[in-house]
């Protein structure tokens, strides 16, 4: 049911006189009259987003730490979606961030303790974020930890049951299993390969119940970058084959942590080839009664497509980077264009299959669906285009990722034509209120930008230090620093680092601290912030952590924040007329200060902040020192 708007309207004023002057007897008085600061950088910021939405336009909303951002764009947002009929987006950088927002005593829960506004908030997580039915059971079969049985007990008695689902909730999202971790989970929840659309399950499972549920929101809905790109990626196929987008139609979107969302589009925008997956599927569709031809097509494709990941192996350029650059050989190239005649030989062999039953209708939908895309993927590789390609570990399989290069083309076409108010909302979207990087990263032409900095004074709550030091010492000093037991967030540049760090403590060390992937990583949060452990090391956490007080008193930069030397980021390289200026020291900046930006979230907090230099960083520090909040000591 549509909510009434929490102002009235009247004949002789628009609805955005009407905001205005609401929002202004919000920010001014009945905040700051039951205790919240009345800051003027966040009222700045409200008012330009209420002319974004008046404008229909992009929005780049650069506010400091301790702005007040989310009530800053939850008022305008909320209103809006009720005076259009369709709820507010707000899309964060990540999934442990979508808990974050909506958790007891976060703004959201403050705005409807204090306003007295009921807020329709839902939550829409990546279909990876979900229990599958199908997986789950299939895991049962050979699982014997007791991770698996957790899960087992917390599936609703009624999902098995005969009948009606409709008394049954949501379950199995990912964040209900705090203590099973990464690697088991991508065991038992939905990827890429399952068809929903066909699979017998599809009305009992979590996540179609999730999606139904999110669907009704009247206010706003909340996912990560990920899922909204996703959304975009799909939705014309998804249409096309008869099915719901992944999101409804919106009012508005907010892309909190924006800096971030050209992450989220590459992602969303890749094809991915895993090493096993193919050769797993088919097995399952050798049954008995299927023609002969057609287990010899299936046992070629197998045999074909060991041979092409044998060779990939055996290309592949040597790293400790987690993506790995392809060094593509003839022949290589050679098995690559056999897999694309074998798949179309099978697909056309499925033809008379699906005409004899023999194989289950689910099993060879799904096949087919992802013969389709693995054939695609692999004449994007052997094209040797303008895509880029590597070798990475996804889900614990070897994974050969291919994305096409025209990210920009794709975002303008299918999210900033749309006349659709979009709000980046994010610390640091500017270098030095330089808004040129991130609009010419994501292909924006047209967009309003402002720039407020933080109300906190930072000389009096805040001290940074640099260690130089060799490479080899940081272990150490990291140690030494932790010997007075303070509450400690270590921000490592990439997964490699922290596992470097890690393996060089010793084991009893290691049992105090906490490291991201160990378990589900909202979880490990909270530990952390209730102090159940006081020490979080992580690569990811750059940021959206907000921990305020004493529950966190100290962040340990262990290296200077540089993209990798990856294939990615080469490929950005390229491009670049300078490649230094306009990819490396953009990236590290604005990630350093997101990095520092954990440490003051409120005008309680206090702490310091150790950024760890080798020989190599200390030569850069003219490139950052201007940018960090108070002047550093060197250690």
């Amino acid at each position: 049911m549509r909510k009434s708007l929490p102002f009235a309207l009247t004949k002789d004023r628009s609805f955005f006189e009407s905001l205005g002057d609401w929002m202004g007897d919000v920010l001014y008085d009945e905040l700051p009259e039951k205790g919240f600061e009345c800051r003027d950088e966040q009222i700045f910021m409200a008012y330009q987003i209420e002319q974004a939405l008046k404008e229909k336009n992009v929005l780049f909303a650069e506010a400091g730490v301790g702005t007040g951002k989310t009530i800053a764009y939850l008022l305008p947002a909320v209103s809006y979606a009720r005076y259009t009929g369709k709820p507010a987006l707000i899309a964060c950088a990540d999934e442990t961030l979508i808990d974050q927002l909506v958790k007891e005593g976060g703004d959201i829960y403050k705005l409807q303790k204090t306003l007295g506004l009921d807020i329709d908030v839902r939550l829409a997580k990546s279909r990876d974020q979900y229990l599958c039915l199908k997986r789950f059971e299939e895991a049962e079969k050979v699982e014997t930890d007791e991770w698996i049985d957790d899960i087992a007990f917390s599936i609703p008695d009624g999902v098995y049951a005969q009948g009606s689902m409709i008394a049954i909730q949501p379950y199995g999202e990912r964040s209900d299993y705090p203590t099973v971790s990464d690697e088991d989970w991508q065991k038992v929840n939905y990827n890429a390969i399952m068809q929903c659309s066909v699979c017998d399950q599809r009305n009992r499972c979590g996540q179609t119940l999730h999606r139904a549920h999110y669907r009704k929101s009247t206010d706003l809905i909340i996912c990560s970058q990920d899922f909204l790109m996703e959304h975009l990626a799909t939705k014309e196929s998804r249409e096309r084959e008869g099915q719901l987008a992944l999101l409804p139609e919106v009012s508005m979107i907010v892309l909190d942590e924006g800096h971030l969302l050209e992450y989220a589009a590459q992602k969303a925008m890749t094809y991915k080839v895993q090493a096993t997956t193919i050769v797993k599927l088919l097995e399952r569709l050798m049954v008995d009664g299927v023609r002969e031809r057609t287990l010899y097509a299936m046992e070629k494709l197998q045999d074909d497509h060991e041979l092409f990941f044998d060779q990939l192996r055996d290309d592949l350029v040597a790293s400790k980077e987690e993506r790995k650059r392809i060094n593509k050989s003839p022949i290589l190239l050679k098995y690559g264009k056999q897999l694309v005649d074998d798949v179309e030989t099978l697909l056309e062999e499925f033809v008379f299959e699906s005409e004899m039953y023999m194989i289950p209708e689910y099993e060879l939908n799904m096949a087919e669906e992802y013969l389709e895309q693995y054939q695609a993927s692999l004449r994007i590789f052997i094209a040797q285009g303008d895509a880029v390609d590597w070798l990475e570990e996804t889900d614990g399989e070897e994974t050969l990722v291919i994305m096409p290069r025209l990210i920009t083309e794709v975002l303008a076409e299918k999210l900033f034509s749309k006349k659709l108010p979009i709000v980046f909302s994010s610390a640091t979207l500017s270098v030095n209120k330089d808004f040129s990087y991130i609009s010419y990263s994501l292909g924006i032409r047209d967009y309003q930008s402002f720039s407020v900095p933080s109300p906190f004074d930072y000389e009096e709550v805040m001290r940074i230090y640099l260690h130089e030091l060799s490479q080899k010492e940081k272990t150490s000093r990291v140690q030494q620093l932790l010997r007075d037991g303070e509450k400690t967030l270590i921000l490592f540049k990439s997964k490699q680092a922290m596992v470097d760090f890690k393996a060089e403590l010793p084991l009893m060390e290691r049992m105090y601290m906490a490291f991201e992937g160990d378990r589900e990583l909202s979880a490990i949060v909270r530990d952390f912030q209730d102090g159940t452990v006081k020490i979080l090391c992580s690569y990811h956490l750059w940021e959206g952590l907000d921990l305020p007080e004493e529950a966190l008193t100290r962040v340990i930069i262990y290296d200077l924040p540089f993209p990798p030397h990856d294939p990615l980021f080469d490929a950005k390289r390229t491009f670049a007329e300078n490649p230094y200026e306009e990819v490396e020291l953009p990236f590290m900046q604005l990630r350093l200060q997101q990095g520092m930006g954990r440490l003051i979230r409120t005008s309680n907090d206090h702490g310091d902040i150790h950024i760890l230099l080798n020989e190599q960083e200390v030569s850069q520090r003219k490139t950052f020192e201007n940018i960090l909040a108070v002047t550093p000591e060197i250690k």
